[in-house]
């Protein structure tokens, strides 16, 4: 499956009300790092079955990310049960990403 597109519209649901763990990137187009990380991302988007894959852009979604206090990218966070339980920044290899969901 590949990675969702979240926005302020549809991350409530996707996220915070999720009955699975969550992995959100926070990231942009113009964002060297972001862009090394993005298919790694999508990667594991297609191989996790216990936990859903999201990514925000931060231009596009400036209030989400000012929401969460996202002031680097790329940052990585993982959400249960709405809450942010494990927050990273700057890029990461897959396997400090998979880790996170552990």
């Amino acid at each position: 499956m590949a990675a969702i597109h979240l926005t302020k519209d549809n991350f409530k649901q996707e996220v915070l009300e999720s009955r699975t763990p969550v992995l959100v990137d926070f990231w942009a187009t113009w964002c060297g790092p972001c862009q090394m990380v993005g298919p790694i991302i999508e990667e594991i988007a297609g191989e996790v079955t216990d936990a859903k894959i999201g990514k925000v852009d931060v231009d596009s979604e400036a209030e989400l990310a000012r929401e969460y206090r996202v002031m680097s990218i790329p940052t990585l966070m993982v959400f249960k049960d709405g809450q942010v339980v494990k927050r990273e920044v700057g890029a990461k290899v897959k396997e400090e990403i998979l880790e996170m969901l552990k």
